[in-house]
């Protein structure tokens, strides 16, 4: 039960989110009113709302979440693993189409589906991250497989999704996919609970959400810098980060890879990241990241590995492999255990930075401590 946040509004969020520095930009309360924005990475308030509940406050993924109503409500709670969330399967894929791959950070399976989904009518849009300038990604809506092949590649700061997905689900498009980290698929599953009946949300022209893994995300800002200090003239073409044993970033340049430790990297990690729990973007319909081989990473990272949770994510692989659109390969022994491992691991340390953040076991500020799986992980 929650017991701290008596505003439930606009007062509320800025209060118990904004500025207790738990905001992870997803864009749940923007594009619902007039007051809420997003600027270079950050929300914005425009003005003050002095309602005492609002939709800003029962969307955002950092305020209090029963996920097992989520669970419970969503999924089939019989497929539920504490691990990784719902789950029907993982596997390990890539774009058939070599044009695909090129373009995309990894496998190219997230634009692969997305554009098999258009072409079926299953959605009529997805919304999407674009890379702007200076490595500020925005939310677009893509309405063509081209559209989708633009954009492939993966952002390193978080492009407020679910603001563009708030925008676009008040003009004429009916069925709308969104590709959400793991902090806006869970924003969405809130939406999907309609904790505000009253409010016309347009929660129901959300159609499919494919999910990201993710460990973290930058802040666009200390991104900017580093790179500015690091790279001189060179001109970056891309971002990756390798399997955790390079402990580096690659900063894909025209003149070669440029790799960055950790060490300095890790500071611009967003902070409101250390209290997420989600590696695998558990409320989605499908969830996809790169992939881990036995042939190392030059072979790997052109793989996703994908684990499906819906029928829905079920029915759109399935038809994928039918038309010959996704390349499938056996998953490697041992890979289930270790994405166990890293979902688990991920858990813990966000439950131990929430207990130490508010000094008290029994308070894991915006997760119920009563949740079933919180309560095993913490012993």
């Amino acid at each position: 039960m929650e017991i701290k946040s008596q505003h439930k509004g606009q007062k509320g969020l800025r209060e118990k989110v904004l500025d207790a520095g738990l905001c992870t930009n997803c864009g749940a309360c923007t594009n619902l009113c007039p007051y809420h924005t997003s600027y270079q990475d950050n929300p914005i308030l425009i003005d003050t709302c002095d309602r005492e509940e609002g939709r800003c406050y029962a969307f955002c993924p950092r305020t209090y979440t029963d996920l097992q109503a989520l669970r419970q409500n969503l999924f089939n709670i019989d497929e539920f693993t504490p691990e990784l969330g719902p789950f029907k399967g993982l596997y390990m894929t890539r774009a058939a189409d070599p044009q695909v791959r090129r373009s995309a950070q990894h496998g190219g399976t997230v634009t692969t589906l997305l554009a098999l989904a258009l072409q079926e009518g299953l959605i009529d849009a997805a919304v999407v991250a674009e890379e702007g300038g200076t490595f500020l990604p925005a939310g677009v809506v893509a309405k063509t497989p081209s559209d989708l092949v633009r954009r492939a590649r993966s952002k390193f700061v978080v492009s407020p999704n679910v603001a563009t997905f708030n925008q676009a689900a008040k003009s004429g498009l009916e069925k709308i996919g969104v590709v959400a980290t793991p902090c806006q698929a869970l924003a969405l599953a809130k939406m999907r609970l309609k904790p505000l009946p009253s409010k016309d949300s347009n929660i129901d022209k959300l159609h499919l959400v494919i999910g990201l893994f993710c460990g973290w995300a930058l802040s666009w800002r200390e991104l900017k810098s580093l790179l500015q200090g690091k790279m001189g003239k060179n001109s970056i073409v891309g971002l990756d980060i390798p399997p955790s044993k390079h402990h580096s970033m690659e900063v894909h340049t025209q003149n070669g890879i440029i790799e960055i430790s950790l060490d300095e990297v890790l500071p611009s990690v967003r902070k409101a990241c250390q209290y997420c729990y989600d590696l695998t973007a558990e409320f989605s319909d499908v969830s996809v990241g790169s992939a881990r081989l036995p042939e190392g990473w030059e072979v790997a990272r052109g793989w996703n590995q994908v684990i499906v949770r819906t029928q829905m994510g079920q029915e759109l692989i399935a038809l994928a492999r039918s038309r010959g659109l996704l390349e499938f390969r056996d998953l490697p022994e041992g890979n289930w255990e270790k994405l166990q491992k890293a979902s688990v691991n991920k858990k813990r340390a966000a439950i131990q930075n929430l207990v130490q953040r508010s000094g008290s076991s029994k308070d894991l500020l915006y997760l119920d401590g009563q949740d079933p799986v919180l309560r095993t992980l913490m012993g």
